[in-house]
């Protein structure tokens, strides 16, 4: 009755030692180990409240550690029970720090104990001390064996009660994740709704116009890196993030990581200073997932930098690693929440009044990566308003190789990467001359993405039809005898993977061999994977760029000739 009482573990164990004295002892101590592997006393029991008080002091005074050679800390490193029949003055003399202490136990006049650990799971969480005085008990192994089960019942009690806390907690952070996730998604909405509402009315002037698509485009593509992270975060969790392994300078990664964010810095006035050794060396990596190392660390140092302040980079080689420090003069990091800096869904502010917007995901993914990367990550601060310093250690190649592969290369798992360099941020438009007069059917259900698409298409003069489902899509097929299929996978009805596999199941003389890319949000791995087996030749990741879908269906009239020829 006593452990189901409370799902308060703490309250749990201090009714317990009440309970405990004077049935089973006349002193009652529960230890618990915390999760530095320290000692902290939690409980303490004795029929008289002036000699409780005393206990409490002693345990100040003289703090039991897990360097002791017996007792408590023995029963917590070992996860073995120790009885004491007789308490002889030799044993008191071993526990005593001093004379002082030695004095004190000596006055409390024990006779007998015993110290159980609490074990669930093989995981040993504290220990209870029965200790005999007054009464004159002298334990034995019957008595050991009540104890221990009694442990064993309340530390079944702990690990449940933990197990609520912790579920209690992580729905706690959920709640917070999934406000600040409507937030971070409503707010560039807000501008992009506002703008576009504004440009329809035709009443702007240009450089009015001008200024709302970027606001349009800067606010749509903070959308695009939020989803991304978040994609980032479900492969990470599930296993699925893959890295496209090969040796990779730094230097021109961590320049490139530092253009992107160089405009962001202007703004605030803030001063990039990088250093980089020209020697350090190259390492195995995935290069498009150190520059989001870098990026995510950058992007975090100027957030919380304010205006007029620095950040700087540096690049050194120390012994077999190279070691990479992103600081800054920003606002820093309060101690307490330090160890918490690279969890997922975590921040040090998560309210309604915070400064900065975020996820909280960023340095998770940075932690994350590194240790791929068979690196690590560590964070210093010395409080608020005192700067922050990362340090990233990498190790070095073990083999050097003179040539290195393009740091532009597509990543293995087909992710796009969201953190492009400052000269690749935006792609013009270049129509190649195999659109010119193509025939193009494009599939897709949402009618502003539908329109925006066709637009680019007969912009390089394509002759394109759209159609919102599977069943217009067969159709046209069958009638306009189109050249190349573009179409998304999640409509109503059918969906892109049946439309595919039924236009595969066609003669070629009815289209069964048209040239196809699935243009999906689906973006994960296995859904490109799907996409391939299914029938599709390409699968291209929403949003598209147009000179990138342009670049498609071009790739896909040259497999028109080939199959021609064959």
């Amino acid at each position: 009755e006593v452990l189901a009482a409370s799902l308060d573990y703490e309250a749990t164990l201090t009714s317990l030692a009440s309970f405990i004295v004077p049935r089973l002892a006349d002193w009652c101590v529960i230890d618990m180990l915390t999760d530095e592997r320290a000692i902290r006393r939690l409980a303490v029991a004795h029929e008289d409240p002036a000699k409780v008080e005393l206990a409490w002091d002693v345990a100040r005074r003289y703090p039991p550690e897990m360097g002791d050679m017996d007792g408590v800390a023995k029963v917590l490193r070992t996860g073995h029970s120790e009885i004491y029949p007789n308490v002889p003055e030799e044993l008191l003399a071993l526990a005593a720090r001093d004379a002082e202490h030695l004095k004190i136990l000596r006055e409390l006049g024990l006779r007998s104990a015993m110290i159980v650990p609490l074990v669930a799971h093989n995981r040993v969480l504290g220990a209870i001390s029965f200790i005999a005085a007054e009464s004159k008990r002298h334990y034995n192994a019957s008595d050991l064996a009540s104890a221990e089960d009694l442990a064993h019942r309340a530390a079944l009690a702990i690990d449940n009660a933990r197990l609520y806390r912790d579920a209690q907690e992580v729905n706690r952070l959920k709640d917070e994740f999934l406000a600040t996730l409507s937030h971070e998604l409503r707010t560039p909405l807000t501008a992009v709704l506002g703008w576009t509402r504004l440009l329809s009315t035709g009443q702007l002037d240009d450089a009015t116009e001008r200024r709302a698509l970027e606001t349009i485009e800067r606010n749509a593509q903070s959308q695009v890196q939020l989803i991304d992270d978040i994609l980032d975060v479900s492969r990470i969790i599930r296993g699925k993030l893959r890295l496209n392994v090969r040796p990779a300078e730094l230097s021109p990664v961590i320049e490139a990581a530092v253009d992107s964010v160089r405009p962001a810095a202007d703004a605030k006035g803030i001063r990039l200073q990088v250093v980089l050794d020209p020697g350090a060396g190259p390492v195995t990596g995935d290069p498009d997932r150190l520059q989001q190392v870098v990026w995510n660390l950058l992007s975090n140092a100027i957030k919380f930098t304010p205006k007029d302040g620095r950040v700087q980079v540096l690049l050194a080689r120390v012994n077999s690693h190279l070691e990479l420090t992103v600081s800054d003069t920003g606002q820093g990091i309060e101690e307490k929440f330090l160890p918490y800096v690279f969890d997922r869904f975590r921040q040090a502010d998560p309210s309604t009044t915070r400064k900065h917007g975020g996820l909280g995901l960023g340095l998770a993914i940075v932690r994350h990566l590194v240790e791929l990367h068979g690196g690590t990550v560590t964070v210093e601060s010395r409080g608020a308003g005192q700067g922050t310093t990362f340090k990233v250690l990498l190790p070095l190649m073990i083999v050097h190789q003179p040539e290195f592969a393009p740091a532009g290369a597509e990543a293995a798992d087909g992710a796009t990467r969201t953190h492009p360099t400052a000269a690749s941020a935006r792609l013009t438009l270049q129509c190649p001359p195999e659109l010119e007069g193509l025939r193009v059917l494009l599939v897709e259900d949402e009618p502003d993405a539908r329109e925006m698409l066709v637009a680019v298409l007969r912009q390089c003069r394509a002759d394109v039809r759209a159609v919102s489902n599977a069943a217009d899509a067969l159709l046209q097929l069958e009638a306009w005898r189109p050249e190349v299929l573009i179409s998304d996978i999640e409509m109503p009805g059918e969906d892109g993977y049946t439309l595919i596999r039924k236009i595969r199941a066609l003669r070629p003389e009815h289209g069964g061999k048209i040239p196809a890319a699935a243009l999906t949000a689906y973006a994960r791995a296995e859904d490109r994977m799907r996409a391939l087996l299914a029938g599709f030749q390409l699968h291209v990741p929403k949003p598209v760029e147009p000179a990138e879908l342009a670049a498609v269906v071009a790739s896909l009239a040259g497999r028109i000739s080939e199959t021609a020829e064959k």
